[in-house]
């Protein structure tokens, strides 16, 4: 399964990317605005960390996706407990 987080803290990229190894997920972070995300790709979920980011990065993450069977999980808390919580209802384990 890919993941890509959009949002949440540049000290915890480490920390994200660890925990979505555990769950067999191949992972792509963007803490900050990055020109309109045109190398997200296709992944199977897209996680947006809401708290840390502005309303155009928002709309640019959307907008890279428009079109694609992409799971959106919007979490407002940036926690690696968070985003624990999503990768088990979405990944399994």
């Amino acid at each position: 399964m890919s993941v890509v987080i959009v949002g949440g803290n540049e000290c915890m990229i480490r920390r994200y990317k660890d925990l979505c190894e555990e769950y067999n997920c191949k992972v792509k972070v963007y803490p900050k605005l990055v020109g309109d995300f045109k190398n997200i790709g296709s992944p199977d979920l897209m996680v947006l960390f809401t708290n840390t980011m502005s309303h155009k990065m928002l709309r640019s993450a959307i907008n890279a996706i428009k079109g694609q069977d992409v799971r959106v999980e919007r979490c407002h808390n940036c926690s690696v407990n968070a985003l624990k919580k999503i990768l088990t209802l979405h990944a399994g384990a």
